[in-house]
């Protein structure tokens, strides 16, 4: 059996293992984060969060289909993608080494030997497997996001440049440059990182071109390559649009010419002028030319996946985002606009103060006519003296500029130096951004939970307390991949320096110039470890030619080569295994859906026709998951906070969604519209209505455009302001009662009167929002807030909302009995105990990273409130029950014990010394010295954990403070809780163990 032959075959024995690999550790449904968007605007064909990923969601739409109807299988169906395109990576990644192994070993075509063969497909297999077994590749190949696709894309074309190189004839190599350059259009339509791959690929044509190669010709490649990047980012992809929608102006406003005009002639002469391109090409055999229009028409054609964006956005899907119906939404859309920007090559420190505003455009929106002025766009101009080149720390975000400070050293106030801005980049962006993750998928990671730093040899061995050392993202590879990988750079370099430069660069620009680029801010809501993956699958290549350097020692120590081959390949085989054996246990997704349930547990909590504000992500997604795939609780108006601060959304509210019918706002959308008065209402005191003002006269003073309510702007622009930080809304008492949406142990706290004030210095456009929908639902129309969206308001309503699962629903009442908020016994149970879903959640055979086991806190301090409220009114039996129904849930096993379960102690301790008192009948089905028991099991844990814990942490491991806080607090809460039932002796254990580390803590 030839070399190709055998090359082909165990290639896709590579795919077969990397595929069934990822389909038995595949997530089921919707995970957290942008998966259930992605899902559900496959699904639908919706237009998700800018820039889209349109080829993605063409793709998700098809593979939806072999769910059969079956609405519950089409999360899986548009995984597959990622599977499906990991594997293919993993393909291209074998043949990809074992092209450049093949090269080092300067073997002529038809004249390998078996022992050359072996070596070379050795290589291949364990750097191949390698990277199918690496953490952030393994993440992303089980989920339903688009950076499985987009790996399988940069695997493509570096392999297909490889094969490219191998081609004679040049009419057959300009048919690969050309298929090379469709491949990069389609990465477009799903995400941009493959684009980075086009400056190396550069170097390999010139490498082939040229046998004798000068550092001219090396660095003028080397521009030509980012030329072509730079031509596809900013050119091609806003680029084209930028001009159609210029045109569109011009030929609209200027010519009153219909809608469309100027984009359909801005096609028709862009294609004529690619034909008529091609056709001089062609007619004056410019082979050169021909090619190069041929790739940016193919580049244009795969791009022209995006068209799917506006079409599907006219017809106003429940997801839509920012509108992009036209071509001029659609251009900012594609510029990311709502996101802003970051400070690049020059820019200001975070100490900067702002000292003048500039208008640099306009942005426009369709109008009855022609295009309207919509807002001027405006840019800051910093003081000079805290600006910079190449400026990292610029966000004046708060916490943002306190952890500039920790990782600097530097004082409040004190302005950052150009060697402070250098020692965060160094040490920040590119050592905890991105060597940090590097280390993860190649030397070891401690944790899962955030910022876990990654282990080394000897961090191996540490000795650590269960809870750490058990956790099953605690990953041990000994460094041993990171070993092979440095050897195999160094044999590549000694080799073929011309091919170790080339994988270098794409090395560089995969990772750590991605990471000059974007500039990251010293704190993100999660790791983004994954946005690294190209630069790990190059180490990868490495990693094979690892088993290259092996041979070549053996050899040279035995001299004889077949000997040398196997034992290379022997001792290579276990570093995939043992990257296997540790990442299995935290990448295996299958049995996984907690993601779904607590976002149908949100949807269950509401009333009929309701509308529930969330926060981020992980609040949002899964909910449209849940209602555009698997049609739950349509009736239900999910509102995402911060979305209300944009006029496209508040529009989109105003119309039905399936059941749910449009909010009721009594303001028009002109009074929304984003660079209008209302984008911000500072506060601005009048003393007449220190008292407050009715917040629907104040509505009615927006509406009417009351000039009395107006302040200038330095712009020459006005913002309505607020006359008084106090608001009132009288309440029809007798009607509320009427309606039934107050339970009746509560009706007596129904108030006439319900007053807020705002925080802060003013009012965004969401409170403005969330205001009149609040007067004019009129309690017709229910109103929920999750924990992050009623925390986020600066309108202190909290008192005014009640409890009735895992949401807060908004009822005219006040309880003004210290308590934070109220809480609706009734439904509350009835929600936690009989209507929401837990599948699989107390398998502790199915693994739930942190982000699962954060959203399980918030379920569990429901039921400890359910349970303190029942307590509360002496009905032991149920809060028994609930406390019960939250161990079987969510068990230790499977979700270990946290804080509310050392708040349900005291519970328990509670529920068993009340049974006492009274009495058998109050307690019937309650075993009393079952109560105690499990009390005793959950502090027995506690416990242990919070002093092995702070044995930890007080030898020197400490990396965050509030982790400390947490236990001390625990061990006191237990203490306090032993007292209080009367067990001198264990409060006396317990506080002596508290004792002890207090006193630590003290020293």
């Amino acid at each position: 059996m030839g070399y190709q032959r055998i090359n082909v075959i165990t290639g896709w024995a590579t795919f077969i293992v990397a595929l069934v690999v990822y389909l038995l550790t595949i997530e089921p449904t919707a995970s957290f984060w942008d998966c259930g968007e992605f899902i559900a605007c496959s699904y639908k064909l919706e237009v998700p969060h800018p820039p889209g990923a349109p080829f993605f969601l063409l793709i998700g739409r098809i593979f939806s289909m072999f769910a059969g109807g079956d609405v519950t299988q089409v999360a899986y169906w548009v995984t597959m993608i990622s599977v499906l395109s990991s594997a293919f990576t993993i393909l291209f990644l074998f043949w990809s080494i074992t092209h450049l192994v093949k090269k080092v070993l300067h073997i002529s075509k038809g004249e390998e030997t078996s022992e050359q063969i072996t070596l070379i497909m050795g290589a291949g297999l364990i750097g191949a497997l390698a990277y199918t077994f690496s953490d952030s590749f393994w993440f992303s190949a089980v989920e339903a996001e688009v950076y499985g696709m987009s790996s399988f894309f940069t695997a493509f074309v570096f392999w297909a440049i490889l094969k490219w190189e191998n081609i004679e004839d040049e009419a057959q190599a300009n048919k690969w440059l050309i298929l090379i350059a469709y491949m990069v259009g389609l990465s477009i339509g799903v995400h941009l990182l493959n684009l980075v791959t086009i400056p190396a690929m550069a170097l390999i044509v010139y490498f082939k071109k040229n046998e004798t190669l000068s550092r001219n010709g090396i660095i003028l490649t080397l521009l030509a390559g980012g030329v072509i990047v730079i031509t596809v980012l900013i050119g091609i992809i806003p680029g084209l649009p930028s001009i159609a929608g210029t045109l569109e102006v011009f030929f609209v406003n200027s010519l009153g010419l219909p809608f469309g005009s100027g984009v359909i002639f801005f096609g028709v002469v862009f294609i004529a002028a690619l034909i008529y391109g091609l056709y001089y090409s062609v007619k004056k055999q410019k082979v050169g030319l021909n090619v190069i229009l041929l790739a940016f028409t193919f580049i244009i054609i795969g791009y022209a996946s995006y068209t799917i964006i506006p079409i599907r956005s006219s017809y106003d899907p429940p997801i839509d985002e920012n509108d992009p119906d036209d071509i001029v939404t659609f251009v900012s859309y594609l510029k990311r606009e709502q996101y802003g920007s970051r400070p690049l090559f020059h820019g200001q420190y975070y100490t900067a103060r702002v000292v003048e505003q500039k208008t640099t455009g306009k942005t426009y929106m369709r109008g009855e006519d022609e295009y309207i002025v919509k807002e001027e766009k405006m840019d800051y101009v910093y003081d000079p003296k805290h600006t910079t080149i190449l400026p990292r720390m610029y966000s004046s975000q708060d916490h943002h500029k306190k952890r500039y400070m920790q990782i600097t050293g530097l004082r409040d106030g004190e302005k950052p130096s150009f060697s402070d801005n250098l020692y965060f980049m160094i040490r920040h962006q590119l050592g905890t951004m991105y060597m940090r993750y590097f280390l993860w998928n190649f030397s070891g990671r401690e944790s899962d939970i955030q910022d876990a730093e990654w282990v080394g040899i000897s961090g191996a061995f540490d000795e650590l307390p269960p809870t750490l050392a058990n956790n099953k993202g605690r990953n041990i590879y000994f460094a041993l991949p990171l070993i092979l990988g440095i050897l195999g750079m160094f044999i590549q370099y000694s080799k073929d320096q011309r091919y170790f430069y080339t994988t270098l660069l794409l090395f560089f620009l995969t990772g750590a110039a991605l990471v000059l680029y974007l500039n990251s801010p010293p704190i993100e809501p999660r790791e983004r470890d994954y946005i690294y993956a190209g630069s790990y699958y190059v180490f990868a290549i490495w990693i094979g030619f690892g088993v290259l350097t092996i041979y070549e020692w053996i050899k040279a120590a035995t001299k004889k080569g077949k000997v040398a081959v196997i034992l290379a390949i022997l001792i290579s085989v276990p570093i995939p295994a043992i990257m296997a054996s540790e990442n299995w246990d935290d990448h295996d997704r299958s049995d996984r859906y907690f993601s779904v349930d607590a976002a149908k547990n949100y949807l269950a909590t509401c009333a009929p026709n309701a509308m529930i504000f969330t926060g981020g992500d992980n609040d949002t997604f899964p909910l449209w998951y849940a209602q555009e795939v698997e049609g739950f609780r349509t009736d239900v108006r999910v509102i995402v906070l911060s979305y209300f601060n944009t006029d496209w959304y508040i529009q989109q509210m105003m119309r039905d969604a399936y059941e749910s019918e449009a909010l009721p706002f009594s303001l028009r959308l002109k009074h929304y519209q984003q660079g209008g008065m209302n984008d911000y209402l500072p506060v601005v005191e009048n003393e007449s209505l220190k008292a407050g003002i009715s917040a629907d006269k104040y509505l009615q003073l927006l509406k009417s455009n009351e000039p009395k309510l107006r302040i200038p702007l330095s712009n020459g622009k006005y913002y309505n302001s607020i006359p008084s930080r106090k608001f009132y809304l009288n309440v029809d008492v007798e009607k509320v009662k009427s309606l039934g949406i107050v339970p009746k142990a509560m009706e007596n706290k129904i108030v006439d009167r319900m007053e807020w004030t705002v925080s802060g210095s003013g009012m965004e456009k969401n409170s403005l929002a969330v205001m009149d929908l609040i007067v004019n639902s009129n309690w017709e129309r229910p109103i929920y807030f999750n924990t992050t969206s009623i925390n986020s308001l600066n309108m202190n309503l909290k008192k005014y909302v009640v409890q009735e699962g895992i949401a807060f629903r908004l009822l005219p009442i006040n309880g003004k009995g210290g308590r934070e908020f109220e809480v609706s016994t009734e439904v509350m149970y009835d929600n936690l105990m009989n209507n929401y879903q837990w599948r699989e959640l107390n398998n502790p055979e199915v693994y739930y990273s942190e982000d699962y086991r954060n959203f399980c806190l918030n379920h569990r301090s429901s039921f400890n409130t359910l349970a303190q409220n029942l307590l509360e009114k002496r009905e032991v039996e149920r809060a028994f029950k609930v406390i019960k129904k939250s161990l079987d849930v969510m068990p230790n096993e499977s979700i270990p014990f946290d804080y509310f379960n050392v708040q349900q102690v005291g519970l328990l301790l509670s529920i068993d010394k009340m049974s006492t008192y009274l009495g058998d009948s109050a307690t019937s089905e309650v075993n009393v010295s079952e109560a105690k028991e499990i009390a005793d099991y959950i502090t027995d844990i506690a416990a242990k954990e919070s002093a092995e814990m702070l044995d930890y942490y007080l030898d020197g491991n400490m990396t965050d403070q509030s982790e400390l806080q947490k236990r001390i607090l625990s061990l006191n809460e237990l203490a306090r809780a032993y007292r209080a039932y009367g067990d001198r002796e264990k409060s006396a254990e317990l506080e002596k163990l508290f004792d002890t580390y207090y006193r630590r803590i003290q020293n």
